[in-house]
């Protein structure tokens, strides 16, 4: 499934991560390494080459939606995790409602209809947690609609949803123009729209308080190898150091928030949350633990 590695010597490995400010350093070759290249494979938009790296094996690393990742833990998918978060941002402002019916607090999103490009997307199990953990929700109460498979084939979806076709249209504008949701779950922020508000007020400080209170920050995508590659303790080591290097040469983090923390202390919180919403979304077979996503080697990365 996964390319073989050899045993010693320098290593090209097949690579998903998209272009953002962590990896920008990194793809443009600032962060050299006599030991690793990495030939970078994947789509404009990372989430499309998750199903080929877990079904088809196409990526030996990259990054990959930590609800992704759990799943495929779950399934015995042959990769590692990386205690390196790629893509993190505050969730709280991902889920926005059309405001021509009248405003609604999250509370009252239950009973109405809300599309979800995946019910496996990372974004919308944290906000789905959010809702629930911060704002009583019963996420029982409302009614999901999906349009995309989930990308770990033995993963198979809870009988409650809804499907839909977009047909070419971005959820936005089914909320907006053809009145099909009452709310959407999208991954980023709402569209600069005056019939779109986000459901969470204030998201700004909803999410920094938020923070402050759970110690937790809202990591959607971390760094994974293949077990192939976690075979050559070297390689393991000399991918976190460049990552690493690349990392220092972001620009500095708005409010003094690390949204993309390296070393498992400091992803502790960020996965035992991460964890407890999936359980209880039903998104896994099993209750994990934090310890098992690592092997001896990843969880000493960054300590």
């Amino acid at each position: 499934m996964f390319a073989a590695i050899p045993a010693t010597g320098k290593v090209k490995l097949r690579t998903n991560f998209a272009d953002y400010p962590i990896s920008k350093a990194l793809k443009s070759g600032a962060v050299p390494s006599d030991l690793v290249k990495l030939d970078f494979q994947g789509t404009k938009t990372a989430n499309q080459s998750f199903k080929p790296m877990i079904r088809e094996g196409r990526f030996d690393v990259g990054e990959l939606a930590i609800v992704t990742f759990l799943q495929a833990k779950a399934w015995g998918k042959p990769l590692t995790l990386l205690p390196a978060a790629v893509v993190g941002r505050f969730q709280h402002g991902c889920i926005s409602y059309n405001c021509t019916k009248g405003d609604i607090t999250p509370k009252q999103i239950e009973g109405k209809r809300v599309g979800v490009r995946a019910y496996t997307q990372t974004t919308g199990a944290w906000v789905r947690g959010i809702l629930q953990h911060e704002y009583d929700v019963d996420l029982s109460k409302v009614h999901w609609s999906t349009y995309e498979d989930p990308h770990v084939a033995e993963y198979e979806d809870p009988a409650f949803l809804s499907r839909f076709d977009p047909n070419g249209r971005t959820m936005e504008q089914l909320m907006l123009d053809d009145d099909m949701f009452d709310a959407v779950i999208i991954g980023g922020p709402i569209p600069d729209e005056p019939r779109a508000k986000t459901l969470i007020p204030n998201v700004e400080q909803a999410a920094l308080d938020w923070h402050r209170k759970t110690g937790a920050v809202t990591v959607n995508h971390y760094f994974v190898i293949s077990d192939e590659v976690a075979k050559r303790p070297d390689v393991v080591r000399e991918i976190f150091r460049m990552l690493q290097e690349t990392k220092k040469a972001m620009p500095a983090p708005a409010h003094g928030v690390d949204l993309h923390p390296f070393g498992l202390e400091n992803n502790r919180r960020n996965l035992e949350l991460i964890i407890q919403y999936a359980w209880e979304q039903q998104l896994l077979p099993r209750k994990m633990t934090v310890d098992e996503l690592f092997t001896d080697l990843t969880a000493s990365l960054g300590a």
